[in-house]
């Protein structure tokens, strides 16, 4: 924003921008508009995104360039009520999974000329709905909230939020969402393992996060009981979504159950982790103890063995959220009917099973 308000003085002054080693002058809409033949109406709608014919908007487009012309955006915010921005709130910025949808999310907003503006909570659901809010009082076009757990405070933020909003990763009751269909996903995987194993375990995250503590393990108690197992014998402990995590509850289940023959994990990470755990315990993958987890993340290609997993489209994920969140902007109405998108899924066996 300082940037902006420095390229745009008035026509009287200079701009000493070093560009190529010129001085480059300030030019206004007016300027340019009679530089290149036309109206400063039509000048404004070509950066406003207005129906302008082709032979127009390449005369425009050779003065501003030839003039190094950067538009104001905060005053074309006051002008016109869109900035051009899309708020993107994500939990944590190093996690494989959401590096995935992010490259979705961006990609996709550039082919609809948005710019993107993140915020990262860190794992604190309270700064989800100061972002909520934060990302309203600056104008964004909408929000695309990459959802954790359902809070009171946070769903009272999403019901009174004045702009457009998608979650990505959990279905959000009376919330436009997209998500991944992670009962029957870790259902399946568990299907796989049970007909290799007896004695398994389950590392699972939180329940209050639906989607991957409530939903898989869910998935993992229905394949027990399609198996005719009681889900009495299945041995579980909690983890949180790392590595480090995953290997503190592999040691306390084995210390619990050293039997233990296969493990299914709610993320690769946790998987990963845990595999440490069981190399270190003088164990062998798969030989004396099998291991599954759920992400398809690019480690579980270089570890050995390679790790039996679910492919969830997360870069599909972030594409579909965009193009959900600008048909509700492009419609104009703030009374739209609720989405709800859930995207498949495909089981990779390898090594580790």
């Amino acid at each position: 924003m300082i940037l902006y308000g420095w390229l745009q003085r008035s026509d009287k002054e200079w701009n000493v921008r070093d560009y190529k080693h010129k001085r480059v002058k300030a030019v206004t809409i007016k300027e340019i508009a009679e530089e290149a033949g036309v109206s400063s109406a039509a000048v404004s709608r070509y950066f406003n995104g207005g129906s302008l014919g082709a032979e127009k908007q390449q005369r425009i487009r050779e003065v501003v360039e030839r003039n190094h012309y950067v538009p104001n955006a905060m005053a074309q915010t006051m002008r016109t009520g869109k900035s051009g921005q899309i708020g993107v709130i994500v939990p944590q910025i190093h996690s494989d999974s959401l590096s995935q949808i992010m490259t979705g999310i961006a990609g996709e907003l550039e082919q609809n000329d948005y710019t993107l503006i993140l915020g990262c909570t860190d794992g604190k659901w309270e700064k989800e709905v100061q972002y909520i809010e934060t990302m309203q009082r600056n104008k964004m076009e909408g929000i695309i909230l990459m959802g954790t757990v359902m809070t009171p405070y946070l769903n009272h933020a999403i019901k009174s939020c004045q702009i457009p909003l998608v979650v990505t990763g959990q279905c959000f009751d009376g919330v436009p969402s997209v998500f991944y269909d992670d009962r029957n996903a870790m259902r399946e995987l568990a299907a796989l393992m049970l007909k290799k194993r007896k004695n398994i375990a389950y590392i699972g995250v939180t329940e209050e996060d639906v989607a991957v503590g409530k939903l898989r393990k869910q998935g993992v108690c229905q394949a027990f009981e399609d198996a005719g197992r009681k889900t009495e014998q299945l041995m579980t402990d909690v983890s949180d979504f790392s590595v480090e995590g995953g290997y503190m509850a592999m040691e306390r289940l084995l210390k619990k159950n050293p039997h233990i023959d296969g493990v299914l994990c709610a993320t690769d990470l946790i998987a990963h982790g845990a595999m440490r755990a069981i190399r270190e315990a003088g164990k062998r993958i798969p030989k004396d103890i099998s291991i599954a987890g759920i992400g398809n993340s690019w480690a579980d290609m270089v570890s050995e063995p390679q790790l039996t997993t679910v492919q969830l489209y997360f870069e599909r994920c972030g594409q579909t959220a965009v193009a959900l969140l600008t048909d509700m902007i492009k419609s104009g109405s703030t009374d739209h009917p609720i989405s709800h998108i859930m995207l498949g899924y495909s089981v990779i066996e390898r090594g580790s099973i």
